[in-house]
């Protein structure tokens, strides 16, 4: 296989991967914390159904986005598990502060105690996710 090709089957496994540890990961947080902490906090502005197209719209442009600036890089020169877990845990940091640090600035009364949870779980998910996917896709894989 050439090298576009080895690159077009990294990108896709990579981003496959990330997708899908990305989806469980939060289902899981969500499921536990959606009914409790986040009806609390935000309740009266959730709605009473998911919108399933855009929080799939969503999950496939967050997991592009770590895919093509952190992970495939990182798989493709480095090989160093460390810096796909702290550079994910920053791109996790930056994507939900985004959202957050503008809904406290737009928004009437959006609780600050939900901007440090969202933060810190952000940070985590992405941080941990980039991490597991380097793992499976550079060491027991072994794509690159």
């Amino acid at each position: 296989m050439g090298r576009n090709g080895v690159f077009v089957k990294v990108f896709f496994s990579t981003y496959l991967i990330s997708l899908v540890i990305l989806l469980a990961i939060d289902a899981i947080w969500l499921s536990i914390m959606g009914q409790g902490f986040y009806r609390s906090q935000i309740g009266h502005l959730m709605g009473k159904e998911v919108v399933w197209g855009a929080a799939i719209l969503f999950y496939l442009i967050y997991a592009l986005g770590l895919t093509v600036l952190v992970i495939q890089p990182l798989v493709l020169t480095t090989g160093c598990p460390m810096q796909s877990l702290w550079r994910g845990a920053l791109f996790g940091l930056a994507a939900y502060a985004t959202y957050d640090l503008t809904n406290m600035a737009t928004l009437k009364n959006w609780p600050a105690l939900l901007v440090v949870v969202d933060l810190i779980w952000g940070t985590v998910l992405t941080g941990g996710s980039s991490f597991i996917t380097f793992l499976i896709v550079k060491h027991v894989l072994k794509l690159a």
